[in-house]
C-alpha cells in the first residue's frame, strides 16, 4: 500500500508521555518488575458522589446528543464555579465545554490561528502545547525557563519574545511538568507586559488548580489582571481534582465571540462530550469537595518522599513543587558519565533509557517538556512504589562513573 501522512501531521510528534506509559506496559507484560511513573494520572477513584449521579443520569435516560459544547446545566455550573472560586464573571454564552482539556484548546488555536502565527510558551511545557500549534499551522515559540527561575519565565523574557506575529501566550499554573505555580504578584508582571501589547491573547490551562500545597495560593491571569478579561481563554477541567480522567469533560470560558468560534470546531469535529459524563462534572462542580484535602494531604506526602529520593541522588536537583503532582528533576550532574553496562549518558534521553533498563524505572525525559537535561517524575501512585522507585534511582546515580 502506497500511503503518505498529511503535511500537518508531519509536523507532530507522538505524545512522550503516552510512549513511556506503552513502553513500561510492554515491559511489564515480559514480567519485568517495572515502576512506571510517566503518566499524568491520579491513581485515587471517581467520588462516589460523582458516579452517582453518572447512574442517576443515566437512569433518567439522559443518554442522547446533547448541545455541542455542552448542557445548560452544565454551563450554569462552569458560571458558578468561576464566580466561587476566582470571582470570574461569564454568561452561560462565554462557556465552551469539550471532550477533554486537551480538545478545549486544540479547539482555540485552529478557531484563531493562520500559517506563521506565533504562541508563546513557557519551557518547561506539556508536551502537547507545541504539537497542537503545529499542527494547525501556527508557529510554536518557547520561552525557556530554566532550575535558576523555578522554571518560571519573567516579565522581560515574556516581552522579548512577544512579536507582531504573536496571537496567544499559554500560562499552565500550577504547571505540568514542574508542579511550579505562578503567584498572583508573579501573574500581574506578566500581565503588565501584556497590557502593553493587545494583539496578544492569553490562554490559561488550570487543571492543577485544587492541587497546590502548603502557602501557595492559587490565582488565574483574569483574576487578578480584570483589563485582559476580554483576551483570556480560562480553561479547566474535572480530569485532575476529582481523578475524572476518563470521563473526558474540558471546559473554558472567554470572550462570546471566540466561544462561537469553538463551537463551530467542535461541531464538525467532536461534536457533543458524552452525555453521562456532562451530568456527573455538574455534580463534581456543585457537589461536596471534602475529598480534596484528604487527596492533597496523600499528594504533599508523596510529593516530599519523591523529593527526598531525587535530591539524595547523586547528580540530581530538582526544586519543591507548589501544586500538580510532578517533580521536575535537573540530571545535569549526570551527563558524560557512563552506566555500569557502559552506556554512555550524553542526553536526559539516554538517562531515562539506561534507569529503565538498568532499575526498571520509566521517567519522562526533560527533552519531550522543551527542556534539558532533566526528566519528569509523576507522584501519582502508591507510597510504597514511589519509596522503592526512589532506592532505585539513588542506586543507578551512585553506579555512574
Amino acid at each position: 500500500m502506497n500511503f503518505s501522512p498529511s503535511a500537518a501531521l508531519m509536523r507532530v510528534k507522538p505524545s512522550a508521555t503516552l510512549a513511556v506509559t506503552q513502553k513500561a506496559r510492554d515491559l511489564k507484560a515480559k514480567g519485568v518488575d517495572v515502576i512506571s511513573l510517566g503518566a499524568g494520572e491520579p491513581d485515587f477513584d471517581t467520588p462516589d458522589h460523582i458516579k452517582a449521579a453518572a447512574i442517576e443520569a443515566i437512569r433518567r435516560g439522559e443518554t442522547k446528543y446533547t448541545a455541542v459544547d455542552g448542557i445548560p446545566e452544565l454551563k450554569e455550573a462552569i458560571v458558578r464555579k468561576f464566580r466561587r472560586d476566582n470571582d470570574l464573571e461569564y454568561t452561560a454564552q462565554q462557556v465552551h465545554v469539550s471532550t477533554g482539556g486537551k480538545p478545549v484548546i486544540y479547539n482555540a488555536l485552529l478557531a484563531t490561528l493562520n500559517p506563521g502565527d506565533e504562541v508563546i510558551i513557557p519551557a518547561p511545557y506539556w508536551v502537547s502545547y507545541p504539537e497542537m500549534v503545529n499542527l494547525v499551522g501556527g508557529t510554536p515559540v518557547a520561552v525557556r525557563a530554566g532550575i535558576e527561575s523555578r522554571f518560571k519565565i519573567t516579565p522581560d523574557q515574556l516581552e522579548a519574545a512577544i512579536t507582531s506575529r504573536t496571537r496567544w501566550l499559554i500560562l499552565n499554573s500550577p504547571s505540568n511538568p514542574t508542579g511550579m505555580g505562578y503567584t498572583a504578584d508573579e501573574l500581574k508582571a506578566l500581565a503588565e507586559v501584556l497590557l502593553r501589547h493587545p494583539h496578544v491573547w492569553v490562554m490559561t490551562d488550570d487543571m492543577y488548580e485544587h492541587i497546590v500545597y502548603e502557602g501557595y495560593e492559587f490565582a488565574t491571569i483574569a483574576q487578578v489582571e480584570p483589563k485582559l478579561h476580554d483576551r483570556t481563554l480560562t480553561m479547566n477541567g474535572v480530569s485532575k481534582a476529582y481523578a475524572m480522567t476518563g470521563w473526558r469533560i474540558g471546559y473554558a470560558a472567554g470572550p462570546q465571540a471566540l466561544i462561537k468560534e469553538m463551537g463551530k470546531v467542535a461541531s464538525q469535529t467532536t461534536s457533543n462530550p458524552c452525555s453521562i459524563s456532562q451530568w456527573a462534572s455538574v455534580e463534581a462542580l456543585n457537589g461536596d469537595h471534602g475529598f480534596l484535602k484528604a487527596r492533597n494531604d496523600a499528594f504533599l506526602r508523596r510529593r516530599d518522599l519523591v523529593l527526598g529520593a531525587v535530591n539524595g541522588a547523586e547528580g540530581l536537583q530538582a526544586p519543591t513543587p507548589e501544586g500538580a503532582f510532578y517533580v521536575f528533576a535537573d540530571c545535569s550532574g549526570c551527563i558524560g558519565k557512563t552506566a555500569p553496562d557502559g552506556t554512555r549518558i550524553e542526553t536526559d534521553t539516554d538517562f531515562c533509557a539506561a534507569l529503565l533498563g538498568a532499575e526498571a524505572v520509566a521517567v519522562v525525559p526533560g527533552i519531550a517538556f522543551g527542556l534539558e537535561p532533566g526528566f519528569r517524575i509523576s507522584y501519582a501512585t502508591d507510597d510504597a512504589a514511589l519509596a522503592e522507585a526512589g532506592k532505585r534511582i539513588q542506586r543507578f546515580c551512585a553506579a555512574l562513573s
